[in-house]
């Protein structure tokens, strides 16, 4: 069976949700991210900003110096995280085979949907639109790697000067037609260093590697270079896997600027757990092995993990574990780039005693369990807010 994939893409999703909550800020330049004089990074810009040459990543300085009239914002994680699982809502509707990336980035396998992929893909967008004001971009076609390029070319050919709310459709045996013309960087794992390598031998474009020897591919780029080959083609059996299925699910936080107050860094990880132990209580899954992952300022990576005595599922054991995970690898006073925390080793969930309870009986098992299904009530009819830990206030 010809499978039916859509990449689906939010456009400028910050910028998006803070044009939501503040209506004045449309056609204007604004950028979400940190201060200028504090090394502060673009997280996201307005297509305002970009006809200045802004562009996400780039230094907040070198913004303000393309577009002095730039307006900045904060990001606010909080209400991004709260909008995404909307999103994602709406998506989940539409099949089960949903297959987040990001908070504004998802898969979705439409195989067994009747309808012809580009018609649902039509229909997604204009119900996110409809329901949540927010703009998206799309791409279809018969893979993963396809529908992702899809996406991005569609986002490229928009010429509207404002969000591109881009559909690229890949018709079924096309796939390497429609890369062939693309720049090489087009495919997954071609970085600025390999891009050099190739074009050294004379491979500029999608259609180059094609028309190349996979036996001298592997012979330079090793496992690299076969997989280019097979890519190039349009060939990709990855199939979208969804959180039941996955090894891990995780939360991960890249800061606008290094942060070095501990209790910023403790915030953002408990808000992450409780984040990970939702999105693990609405699989019915939980957690064997709980991961920290710390990025330092100087762009090297750390990761600590334990194994709980238990499977969890809970937000605040979560968050418990990280925080003793976070205390045995930072020093005080070190600068953090990135934060995240992950669980693995996913297993049917069961239900578990609180950490507040001592006795290891049937009542206080129960008392854990009424508490989080009253805090889940709460959340779905008033919103992510509506109920928060002293410790997030």
């Amino acid at each position: 069976m010809v499978r039916k994939i859509i990449h689906f893409d939010l456009d400028a999703f910050y910028c998006a949700v803070e044009e939501q909550r503040h209506s004045e800020l449309e056609g204007l330049p604004f950028a979400v991210g940190g201060r200028p004089e504090s090394r502060g990074v673009v997280s996201s810009c307005s297509y305002a900003a970009r006809r200045f040459g802004v562009r996400s990543a780039m230094g907040m300085a070198q913004a303000v110096r393309l577009c002095p009239q730039l307006r900045i914002l904060p990001p606010d994680m909080r209400e991004y995280a709260l909008v995404s699982r909307r999103v994602m809502e709406i998506l989940h509707g539409m099949t089960p085979q949903v297959e987040q990336l990001s908070i504004d980035e998802a898969f979705l396998d439409v195989s067994e949907r009747s309808e012809y992929a580009s018609v649902l893909a039509r229909k997604l967008q204009a119900q996110v639109e409809e329901s949540l004001g927010l703009p998206s971009s799309l791409g279809v076609a018969t893979n993963k790697l396809v529908a992702k390029i899809a996406t991005d070319v569609g986002k490229a050919a928009s010429s509207s000067g404002d969000y591109p709310r881009a559909i690229q459709v890949v018709p079924p045996r096309s796939e390497a037609e429609f890369l062939a013309p693309l720049p090489v960087e087009a495919l997954w794992g071609v970085g600025p260093r390999t891009r050099e390598r190739l074009s050294a031998i004379g491979i500029l474009t999608v259609g180059d590697v094609v028309a190349a020897s996979p036996d001298e591919l592997g012979r330079r780029f090793g496992k690299l270079g076969r997989d280019l080959y097979r890519q190039a083609q349009g060939i990709d059996l990855r199939p979208v896997i969804t959180e039941r299925e996955a090894k891990s699910i995780s939360q991960e936080t890249t800061f606008a600027q290094d942060v070095v107050d501990s209790e910023t860094l403790k915030r953002a990880l408990r808000q992450q757990a409780a984040e990970v132990g939702a999105r693990l209580q609405r699989s019915g899954l939980a957690a064997r092995t709980v991961t920290l992952k710390v990025r330092w300022s100087d762009f090297t990576t750390r990761t600590r993990q334990v194994t709980a005595a238990r499977p969890v599922h809970d937000g605040e054991e979560i968050g418990r574990i990280a925080l003793d995970l976070l205390a045995a690898v930072r020093e005080r006073g070190e600068a953090v780039r990135l934060i995240g925390v992950g669980g693995s080793g996913l297993v049917p969930a069961v239900r578990q005693m609180s950490i507040f309870d001592t006795a290891d009986d049937a009542a206080s098992i129960e008392r854990a369990a009424q508490l989080r299904d009253a805090v889940k009530r709460l959340r779905t009819r008033f919103g992510e807010g509506a109920i928060k830990r002293g410790s997030e206030l």
